[in-house]
């Protein structure tokens, strides 16, 4: 399968993240939202963002590397087009988004950042909002 996927990410205490050459970067606590896309196989790179342990690659990695970073929930978008930035801009209108690190999961677009922080709104159930 392929499309756009949003990891619903909760980071249960403030933590000062190194994001590879993006830099080191002060992540409040709360709910954070990241828009990502797998045109050739979504289950594949939803495990791998899963798993805890693996090579540091993308800056979502990172972020998610931190022992207190915890995905809570996954949203699946299939599509073969390609949609990340559309879908992501649908995330950034949403009451209460706000853009912490900008170019974090961004530096392939023009989008301020791919990353979206909710504070401590519970956002796990993002599928619920009309897109």
């Amino acid at each position: 399968m392929k499309g756009v996927y949003l990891l619903i990410i909760w980071l249960g205490k403030e933590q000062k993240i190194k994001i590879g050459k993006l830099g080191k970067f002060n992540f409040k606590k709360g709910f954070y939202v990241y828009t990502g896309s797998a045109l050739k196989n979504l289950e594949a790179r939803v495990r791998r963002h899963r798993r805890k342990r693996k090579k540091l690659f993308w800056h979502i990695d990172y972020l998610l590397a931190n022992k207190y970073a915890k995905i809570v929930n996954v949203i699946g978008i299939q599509t073969r087009k390609r949609l990340e930035c559309d879908v992501n801009k649908m995330v950034l209108s949403l009451p209460g988004a706000k853009v912490l690190v900008k170019g974090f999961g961004s530096s392939d677009c023009k989008c301020k950042s791919h990353l979206v922080y909710f504070g401590e709104r519970d956002i796990r159930k993002l599928a619920e909002y009309n897109f």
